[in-house]
């Protein structure tokens, strides 16, 4: 899969661009505050996804404009199709998505048709920081393998924010309590899919990042990542997900029930899971060097690229977003090694940090476009 064709106008500070990207490498260069960052995030969204930086939909437009566009043609083994995105700021406040020129209802859509994978310094905290950006990131590379289990993500958090406004209703005397096993069987479903989802994703993943991380570190240190389910035991994962698997879910709602009116929120399900991440046996957040810690996140987002790679016809597009200048040379061959045959576009301050081999397309971008346009 490649992008062939981009158009952008009035995102964040971009200024009317366009550009045909090379099918190889795409280095988008210039000083900090230019563009470089705005510009591969405009296309990112295209896939779907929400923006790599956590920002809101409504700072996407410039702030001097009411309206913006985004625009791109992609072309897989199959075909060639377009994607395009206008949103209006203002009273009336717009976001229209088109696929093909005909109009979607919501992302969904745009989720099976682009697929990319984005590299950020702030992949670390995949590995530093909460539980619930581990399960973040399982549930994304996850789904772009199974774009179902998008829809049983987005039920499972209605239906948990529903839980627990009822826990709160309980609590208070406003609802009676048996209302609560109605939506506990509902809940059960969603979350006993989406933990066999994550134990099945978190296999896959393991075995590649072990193979990576032995690699990268000249075969001294051994990398290990385990799905810990809030409700299954290992040995459970080996049964079927059938009705006795949505039944142990349900169970372990209900035996936590009275706490949950108590406290007011639920304290059982995959909103408590864990993805644990050792080195040598050892918590790589917990003991990790600052070394461990890049090199893990970076042999994960390698092992989401091969997985997908594999699953799909199509390779994915990939990002790499001020992550270059900061690996030495024996880093950024062995991300180029992986990834040599997708199209990748590369943000930079400085182009002699790359790899001398990496030669395409040269963007300078200067206070929002793209210089010589």
């Amino acid at each position: 899969m490649i992008v062939t064709y981009t158009e952008i106008e009035s995102f964040r500070n971009l200024s009317r661009i366009s550009f045909e990207p090379d099918p190889k490498y795409n280095i988008i260069s210039g000083q900090n505050a230019q563009g470089k960052t705005n510009l591969l995030e405009a296309i990112w969204i295209m896939s779907g996804c929400k923006s790599f930086r956590s920002s809101k939909e409504k700072d996407y437009i410039n702030i001097d404009k009411n309206k913006m566009t985004v625009g791109i043609k992609i072309r897989d083994n199959a075909r060639e199709q377009k994607i395009r995105i206008e949103m209006t700021k203002g009273v009336n406040s717009t976001k229209n998505i088109f696929l093909n020129g005909v109009r979607q209802k919501g992302t969904k859509a745009l989720f099976d048709v682009f697929k990319c994978i984005v590299f950020i310094p702030d992949d670390v905290d995949i590995i530093k920081g909460s539980p619930e950006k581990r399960r973040n990131f399982i549930d994304m590379a996850s789904s772009q393998l199974n774009p179902i289990s998008v829809l049983h993500l987005n039920k499972h958090n209605i239906l948990i924010n529903h839980r627990n406004a009822l826990l709160k209703e309980i609590m208070n005397g406003i609802t009676k309590i048996d209302i609560l096993e109605v939506w506990d069987k509902q809940l059960a479903i969603e979350g006993a899919f989406i933990s066999y989802m994550r134990n099945d994703y978190v296999k896959q993943i393991n075995e590649i990042c072990g193979r990576l991380y032995h690699t990268l570190s000249g075969g001294t240190e051994n990398l290990e990542l385990e799905y810990k389910s809030n409700v299954y035991k290992k040995e459970d994962f080996k049964k079927p997900l059938d009705e006795k698997a949505i039944d142990i879910y349900f169970r372990k709602l209900r035996e936590t029930s009275a706490y949950d009116i108590k406290t007011g929120t639920t304290h059982t399900g995959i909103n408590r899971d864990e993805i644990l991440i050792k080195i040598n046996g050892l918590s790589v957040r917990e003991y990790g060097s600052q070394g461990q810690i890049k090199s893990t996140a970076l042999v994960m987002k390698l092992a989401q690229a091969e997985i997908f790679g594999k699953k799909s016809e199509d390779a994915p597009v990939v990002f790499l977003d001020d992550v270059m200048g900061e690996l030495d040379e024996k880093r950024q061959k062995f991300i180029f090694d992986i990834i040599k045959n997708m199209q990748v576009f590369i943000t930079t301050c400085n182009e002699s940090a790359l790899l001398p081999e990496i030669k395409g397309k040269i963007i300078h971008m200067e206070n929002g476009k793209i210089r010589g346009d």
